[in-house]
C-alpha cells in the first residue's frame, strides 16, 4: 500500500507529524510538497493512502494550501488529514481541511489536531512533537493501517470533525520579517517562499499584501538574519501566554 504526503510545512514542524503518521505502516511514501511555489497539479492513485497535512494559521488552513489541495485529483483515494497547531486553539483549521479534501475527491477516514512549536512565538509548545506525542500518535495510525490492510474500517459514514461553518474569519497574523544587517544577500529566502512574497531583486522586504507570516524564511536563513518586529513579537507573546503555557494534547478522529 503506498502512501501519499501532501504537505504545507513551511518550517517543518507539521513535516514531522505527517512523518510520524505515514511510517506507522512501514511502506513506500511518496511525497507532494505543496508549499513548493511553484506546485502545479497532482494526482492520487485510487488505491493509495493519502496523508494531507496543513498548519492552522488563526484558526484556519493557509489559503495558499487550500488552493493546492484544489489542485490534486484525489481519485477516491483514503485519506488521513492531519492539522498542527502551536498549543493555541486550531478552530476551523480541522473542518476547512476536511471539507477541501473532500472536494479534491478524497475519502477522509481519519483527522489528527496535534501540536508542535509555535512557529512565531517559539517558546509555547517547545520541543513538541515529545515522546509522548510520537508514541500517541504512532499507535493511532497504527491503528488506522491495521483496520485498513485487514478490511475492518469502514466508510459508510463521516468522520464528526470539530469546527463551525461558515469558518471564522480570518484577519491574518500581521508579522512579516524583515533582514537585518546580517543579510549576506544570499537570495535563499526568495525561491523559498510558499507564497512568492520575497523578490529576488529586493530580498530584505518582503510584499506584506503576500506574507502570510509563515517564518519560512526566518527558519531557512543561514545568517539568522531575518526577524519580526520584537516589539510585536513580545506583545504577541504577552497575548498568547494565557492560551498557549498549558500543555493541550492531541485530538483523535476516526
Amino acid at each position: 500500500m503506498n502512501i501519499t504526503q501532501i504537505v504545507f510545512s513551511p518550517t517543518g514542524g507539521t513535516q514531522k507529524i505527517a512523518d510520524i503518521i505515514s511510517c506507522a505502516d512501514k511502506n513506500s511514501i511518496t511525497k507532494i510538497d505543496i508549499s513548493d511555489p511553484n506546485f502545479d497539479c497532482a494526482e492520487i492513485e485510487k488505491n493509495s493512502i493519502a496523508v494531507i497535512a496543513v498548519p492552522s494559521f488563526g484558526g484556519r488552513v493557509p489559503h495558499a494550501a487550500v488552493e493546492r489541495i484544489r489542485k490534486i485529483k484525489g481519485n477516491a483515494a483514503k485519506c488521513i488529514i492531519i492539522c498542527v497547531y502551536g498549543n493555541r486553539a486550531y478552530d476551523d483549521t480541522l473542518l476547512e481541511l476536511s471539507d477541501t479534501a473532500e472536494e479534491s475527491g478524497f475519502i477522509v477516514i481519519a483527522a489528527v489536531a496535534a501540536v508542535a512549536e509555535h512557529s512565531i512565538v517559539r517558546r509555547f509548545a517547545c520541543g513538541r512533537p515529545d515522546e509522548k506525542d510520537k508514541k500517541q500518535l504512532e499507535a493511532f495510525a497504527q491503528k488506522i493501517f491495521d483496520k485498513i490492510n485487514n478490511g475492518s474500517m469502514e466508510f459508510t459514514s463521516k468522520i464528526s470533525i470539530p469546527g463551525q461553518r461558515p469558518y471564522k474569519e480570518y484577519g491574518g497574523v500581521g508579522f512579516v520579517p524583515k533582514a537585518g544587517k546580517n543579510c549576506a544577500g544570499c537570495g535563499l529566502c526568495a525561491p523559498k517562499c510558499p507564497v512568492s512574497a520575497i523578490s529576488k531583486d529586493s530580498i530584505k522586504t518582503a510584499d506584506s499584501a503576500k506574507c502570510i507570516s509563515c517564518m519560512r524564511c526566518v527558519s531557512l536563513c543561514p545568517h539568522s538574519a531575518r526577524q519580526v518586529n520584537k516589539v510585536m513579537l513580545s506583545a504577541a507573546s504577552l497575548a498568547l501566554k494565557k492560551a498557549c503555557s498549558a500543555r493541550k494534547e492531541n485530538e483523535l478522529f476516526m
